[in-house]
């Protein structure tokens, strides 16, 4: 069964080195940045989201851990963001590693998650994900995820 460990600072150092740029490569993969800009922004926008590292109020970020398998197979980040009639539990992130990839590990922190976040006082969680990331959608709507804004766009020649 798979753990959340809040992320220490050694954990943050090493998720931002994996994070930062797999964000600018999807933002230029989705057409939404040059790649020119792409690694200055994404830096940008991690340090304005957390300027305080792991401890950003409002702000959870977990490893997941495997215990049988004595590692940790992804990370886990959402922020809590409350408005006068709910609060969600917005997911940044969560990724299962490569290598840990097709063994249940998403169901199971989604199923985490929902526990983690309900007991934060969140009432729905909320995500985005890339028009291109057809994996990760599917993965959505058989949790139970709806779309709420679709964005569309056409490349003129």
């Amino acid at each position: 069964m798979l753990h959340l460990r809040p992320m220490d600072d050694g954990a943050f150092t090493r998720f931002l080195a994996r994070a930062v740029p797999e964000y600018a490569a999807e933002k230029v993969r989705s057409g939404q940045w040059s790649p020119e800009e792409a690694q200055a922004r994404s830096e940008r926008e991690f340090q304005n989201l957390l300027p305080q590292g792991p401890d950003t109020p409002d702000n959870v970020l977990y490893t997941l851990h495997d215990p049988h398998e004595d590692a940790d197979v992804g990370v886990l980040w959402y922020a809590l963001q409350r408005t006068a009639h709910a609060t969600t539990a917005f997911i940044y992130e969560v990724e299962v590693f490569e290598a840990y990839r097709r063994r249940g590990y998403a169901t199971q922190a989604f199923t985490l998650l929902e526990a983690d976040a309900a007991a934060r006082g969140a009432t729905r969680i909320g995500l985005h994900v890339f028009g291109h990331n057809t994996a990760a959608r599917a993965l959505y709507e058989k949790l139970g995820y709806h779309a709420t804004n679709i964005n569309m766009r056409k490349e003129l020649s």
